[in-house]
Formats: C-alpha cells, structure tokens, sequence
C-alpha cells in the first residue's frame, strides 16, 4: 500500500520557532496530527508546557532565545541528541512594531532585523549542515509576511525584514537545493492573532481599510496558516521549492 504523502513518519522531527501560541502553536499541532515529532521553541517555558499539553505526547519543548546566535549551534545539538536530527525548520519567531519611520531608532530596527532575520538564517544554517553531513533530505521555512509583497505603513523594520527572509528563501532554495533541501516561505496576511488583534483593534479605519482590500472579507486563521506549512513540508510537495506563498484571503491582488 502506498504511503500516505500527506502525513510523517514517526521520526520526522519538526522544529518550530515562536510555538506558544498562535500561528505557531497551530503549526505545531498541524505537524502533530499528521505524525510528526515536533519541537516547540520559545523563550517562555510555561507558555510552551500548555502548548505542549495540547498535543501528542511526542511533543518536546526546547525553550531558547532565538537571538542568542552564538548558541544557536549548540543549542539544536542538544535538539538532535533528544529527538534526532531536525527535518524540518519552521522559522516563525517573529516581532512586530508598528510605528512611523521617522520614529524607528536605530536600536528598533536592529533588534527587529535580529529576531526575524538574523535567527532565522542561524537556524536554517544549523540545520542544513546537520542535513547536508548526514545526507539527509528535509525543508526549511521562513515565515514571511504580506509587508514583504506591498508596502504598509507604519512596520519599516518588520517591512526591511521579511523582504531580507523573503530574498533568503529564494537564494537558500538555489545553493541547498542539490542536497535536497527544500526551502520556501509563506507569506501570511491579517490572521486573527494577538499580534495583529494589537496592530488593528485600536486603529479602525486600518482594520476598515485591511478587510475593504480582502476579497474573502476576513481575518485568516492561525490553522489556515499552518495547514499550508504542514502541506509544504509533506512528500505531497516534494517538487515545491523556492515558492512564495502568500495566505491572506487575496489581498495581495485585492483593490
């Protein structure tokens, strides 16, 4: 009978950024009913525990702050020693911050280009080379946003860097490829998140104006986010590499 490629073996270890809660907890959970071991990473180890308790008991929590990029390294080591290498590395960790440009100090920016960009990119590299030396095939993916497709105002730094882990998915995909690493990204539009709860509830003409261009006329959900990831992970996309996948209820074409 031939396997299901819409599911994991058992020994498919997912590592996922930022899964405490929302899109990334839904992501661990796609991951979870679909076999995989999954590694839930964040820096709160109670918030992750309660995340953890929603799902199999494979589940692993590995807190760690992802910014410590001289750790980083050692730190997914440690995650290969007590569940196997990783064989897929879901880059969600992420900040937001929305304030005008003008008012984004140097420190701000920097701070924002560090979590979503610069740990993304110690991770993925942590992770291929462990791939690449033991001949392994796997995927990566960073999670990028609507900001790296038209520009929104207010999120210059969160804007600069999801366009850079954009870009980085497309050159990943190119150099890694021949070792069988896929890597793509996934670019997510207003879910109904904290995050974006924070972004719109006190600003409503923004919300107006984010669901007047949103052709399905909503805010997405975290499991519509993580369906998707799931899938791009599965032997189901096994010839997807490289993409872009925008999951926003069409607002990148919306007008």
């Amino acid at each position: 009978m031939t396997a299901d490629p819409f599911r994991f073996a058992p020994d498919h270890v997912v590592l996922v950024t930022g899964a405490g809660t929302g899109i990334g907890l839904a992501v661990a959970r796609a991951f979870d009913e679909r076999g995989a071991r999954v590694v839930l990473n964040g820096r709160d180890r109670d918030k992750l525990e309660r995340a953890a308790a929603t799902l199999s008991d494979r589940a692993l929590v590995m807190p760690f702050d992802v910014t410590q990029l001289e750790e980083t390294d050692d730190w997914v080591a440690t995650i290969e020693a007590k569940a196997g290498i990783i064989r897929t590395l879901v880059n969600n960790a992420g900040r937001h911050q929305k304030k005008p440009a003008v008012e984004v100090s140097d420190a701000e920016f920097s701070d924002v280009l560090e979590l979503n960009l610069s740990s993304s990119f110690a991770l993925a590299r942590a992770v291929a080379i462990r791939l690449i030396d033991s001949g392994l095939s796997g995927d990566i993916q960073f999670v990028s946003s609507m900001a790296a497709l038209f520009g929104i105002p207010y999120v210059t730094a969160y804007t600069a860097a999801k366009s850079a882990v954009t870009g980085l998915a497309h050159q990943l995909a190119v150099e890694w490829g021949g070792h069988g690493i896929r890597v793509n990204a996934i670019a997510p539009g207003f879910i109904d998140t904290a995050m974006s709860r924070g972004a719109l509830d006190n600003d409503p003409p923004r919300k107006a104006r984010v669901l007047g261009r949103t052709p399905l006329g909503r805010l997405g959900a975290p499991e519509e986010i993580a369906k998707v990831s799931a899938f791009l992970s599965t032997q189901a996309a096994s010839f997807v590499t490289g993409a872009v996948i925008p999951i926003d209820g069409g607002a990148h074409v919306g007008f």
